[in-house]
């Protein structure tokens, strides 16, 4: 069987490409359990200085597998700790981070998306919520690591989609590119970053990651509690 994701190591960049390309890398548990441990390994990885995150196929990732949903009270548990480690893998991920969001980054792609450092997006990207017809409200923490207030709030309130002009003009997007430059230039990028002092990045990317946990810390948390609710049906809809 395919395994869902594949690193590739090269010049002190590490590759991270979800492989799900028939599921348009819709995050299934299995897929979440591996992003959790590679970001983990990548993070002691000392060869490794910076990271590009892609998917395979038309997409870059369609959100979490809602064939999956539901299930006994185990299974419900496994989506939520596989969710919470995936996501908080990539947030908190000490390196620099590229994505290079290769098609519609959605939902729990779009949070992927939203997690990283630097995005570049090819000409065919989206990138929303489409979370709010299921009873899960969207990630407004992870919306507010790259996007203005107001534009945060109308997305996770309405489930608008950015198209990659739109990315590119509110800033969310560095550069939009034709298909096949996107991982090229991305890569690039990655490439340049890793051949900085690795002190200096590393440094670079610490004050990133105190200032997310100052402005936005407390909300995570409460997002993860609800989040916890929504699936488990403590408090919320079940989504199932």
């Amino acid at each position: 069987m395919a395994q869902p994701l594949s690193i590739e190591t090269a010049d002190g960049v590490a590759l991270v490409t979800l492989r799900r390309p028939d599921k348009r890398n819709a995050l299934s548990l299995e897929l979440r359990a591996q992003l959790a441990a590679s970001f983990a390994g990548l993070a002691e990885e000392e060869r490794v200085l910076c990271a590009v995150l892609t998917g395979a196929g038309s997409a870059f990732c369609s959100g979490m597998d809602t064939t999956q949903f539901g299930g006994d009270r185990a299974n419900r548990e496994r989506i939520v700790e596989t969710s919470l480690a995936a996501f908080g893998a990539v947030a908190r991920f000490p390196k620099p981070l590229v994505a290079a969001v290769n098609g519609p980054a959605i939902a729990g792609g779009f949070v992927l998306a939203l997690y990283a450092d630097l995005r570049l997006a090819s000409e065919t990207a989206r990138f929303g919520f489409a979370e709010l017809p299921r009873g899960i409200p969207p990630s407004y923490a992870a919306a507010r690591a790259a996007l203005a207030e107001p534009l945060a709030r109308e997305l996770c309130l309405t489930g608008r989609l950015l198209d990659a002009r739109e990315a590119l003009d509110c800033g969310l997007a560095s550069q939009v590119l034709a298909p096949d430059e996107l991982l090229p230039r991305a890569l690039e990028i990655a490439r340049s970053i890793a051949r900085l002092p690795a002190w200096t990045a590393r440094e670079v990317k610490r004050r990133f990651l105190v200032g997310a946990e100052h402005a936005r810390g407390a909300l995570r948390a409460d997002e993860e509690r609800v989040f916890r609710a929504a699936l488990l049906g403590a408090d919320g809809p079940d989504p199932a």
